[in-house]
């Protein structure tokens, strides 16, 4: 039997080390690959056709939620599980809302991160008790109206995602347009879309909503 294949990503490495032995204690899984952040994933995704990508969400470069939506969107095929320590409501939501199918919190990986691996694998989602609270509780703010109404996000494409991270993370518009591969020109225009779009008036206001909306860490 072919062995499942399984790509770690996680900027820590402390972390990576040990998803990856609880993978490899599994005797028919292996590990294809490790990653640090969402470039990487992207790339090595697109190289090596996982079975199952195990990642983190607040990744430098390129967050695990935006990497998971291109990954989701090239490669339908490949299974993502999110392994996070944040219970924001929106931001959990955000992860099904892209096709993601299993999240789990990085404090019950020992317990769950080998089941929802499991059901992965056979094409089946993968909540916790923890996570089907988180969502029902959301469920009910909404059903109340008590939930706000829509994302600022809501218009922002894939490519203006990426680029309020590395403006929030402190890049200049050479250096986004470099790590892009597109004109400055161009990130000009994005960046100039992107504060219309989500009314802000600086770039502090920019670093501020990448943290609020859990883009970067603080």
């Amino acid at each position: 039997m072919t062995a499942a294949r399984i790509l770690v990503v996680d900027d820590h490495d402390i972390v990576r080390q040990g998803v990856c032995a609880l993978v490899t204690s599994q005797p028919d899984w292996e590990i294809c690959g490790e990653a640090r952040n969402g470039r990487e994933a992207l790339r090595m995704a697109a190289e090596l056709r996982p079975d199952v990508i195990i990642m983190d969400l607040l990744m430098p470069d390129l967050n695990g939620l935006d990497a998971a939506r291109q990954i989701k969107k090239h490669l339908p095929s490949v299974e993502v599980l999110v392994l996070s320590g944040h219970e924001d409501s929106d931001l959990i939501q955000s992860v099904f809302d892209a096709g993601i199918r299993a999240y789990i919190f990085k404090s019950q990986a020992r317990t769950h991160l080998v089941p929802a691996v499991t059901a992965l694998l056979a094409r089946k989602p993968y909540l916790t008790s923890h996570i089907s609270e988180v969502l029902f509780r959301r469920f009910e703010q909404q059903a109340t109206g008590s939930e706000k109404e829509g994302r600022a996000d809501a218009a922002l494409t894939a490519r203006e995602r990426e680029i309020i991270q590395l403006l929030a993370e402190g890049r200049s518009n050479k250096e986004v347009a470099s790590d892009l591969s597109i004109s400055i020109k161009t990130v000009e225009t994005h960046r100039a879309s992107i504060m219309r779009k989500l009314n802000l008036d600086s770039l502090s206001d920019l670093v501020r909503y990448a943290i609020r909306n859990k883009i970067i860490e603080p």
